[in-house]
């Protein structure tokens, strides 16, 4: 199978891809055509369906699996595949894992050293919270270690919400060792808790869209209220205790143009931006670097906001 990631401008491919998302659109000149955006496990590429009346092109939609034949071109910078033929697949002919991205780190490994980190945290209060999130309750935590971080921009793969939130809480534990004035227990359990609402703010995969809810409240609003009512359940929980954590849930994106409720008012919750941040730019930087066969210049990125260079430049 030629993976999307391996693409040219000027392949030629025969294999079977999933339909992430089919419409049908209209050219300037009334003409009908289909806009398709095929998957596999390595990433998407647009792809575009001239002829959808043409004998070779079967009826399919959305999240169904197509066996397509077509050549790769470039448009605006960007591959493109230009369909010939798509041929609707079914149960049996495709192996789902080759379709749908999955973080490159093993996901039990992953979880049992989070359920480590859990360990360590010292005060009552903020570990009973953290034990009834990630250990006992079973819906939460199949939900959790397969959500993605983000539709697209960073750790938009199965495992993804789980790597993310270890990597920014691993950080924290650093920021903790070095920033004597950061409260370790505090922070440790915001960091752990910060995306918890992606669980309900993302439908799982192969969709991995935002649900409704995720559209009406958007997982910081939905992760403030899932430890408010956790914490209802612990008895003599402090009320500031409460209030320092939600505040660092509701401010993690650091300001309000990039979405977030509040700014950092205590040191614990720009700790956590930050390493949120970090972690965030430095995944977004890296896949952008394996999506590409480019060497040198990559050109401008809207996401970095800047002109782009890959300093492993072939020799």
């Amino acid at each position: 199978m030629k993976f999307i990631k391996d693409f040219n401008s000027g392949d030629r491919i025969s294999d079977i891809y999933l339909c992430k998302h089919m419409q049908a659109a209209t050219t300037k000149n009334g003409k009908t055509y289909y806009s398709v955006t095929l998957q596999d496990k390595t990433g998407t590429v647009d792809a575009k369906i001239w002829e959808p009346n043409s004998e070779g092109i079967d009826d399919f939609d959305s999240l169904d699996y197509i066996d397509v034949f077509g050549e790769v071109t470039s448009f605006n910078g960007q591959l493109q595949v230009n369909v010939k033929r798509a041929r609707l697949c079914h149960e049996g002919e495709y192996d789902q894992s080759l379709y749908l991205p999955v973080s490159s780190k093993d996901n039990d490994e992953m979880y049992n050293e989070l359920l480590g980190i859990i360990n360590t945290v010292g005060n009552k209060h903020l570990k009973a919270l953290l034990i009834a999130l990630f250990k006992e309750d079973a819906d939460f935590i199949e939900a959790f270690r397969k959500s993605s971080a983000a539709k697209s921009v960073h750790h938009g793969f199965i495992g993804g919400l789980l790597e993310h939130t270890l990597s920014v809480t691993k950080m924290c534990d650093y920021f903790s060792k070095s920033y004597p004035a950061l409260n370790r227990d505090l922070l440790i359990t915001a960091a752990l808790c910060h995306d918890i609402g992606k669980v309900k703010e993302l439908s799982l995969f192969p969709t991995n869209d935002y649900t409704d809810e995720g559209q009406f409240l958007g997982h910081i609003v939905m992760g403030c209220e899932m430890v408010a009512e956790k914490i209802m359940n612990i008895p003599d929980f402090p009320v500031l205790l409460k209030q320092e954590l939600q505040h660092c849930i509701l401010s993690h994106h650091g300001k309000f143009e990039y979405g977030s409720p509040k700014q950092p008012a205590i040191i614990e919750a720009l700790a956590l931006h930050l390493a949120d941040n970090t972690d965030a730019k430095l995944e977004t930087f890296t896949e952008i670097l394996a999506s590409t066969n480019e060497v040198g210049w990559l050109g401008f990125n809207r996401l970095m906001e800047s002109n782009l260079f890959d300093t492993r430049v072939e020799e």
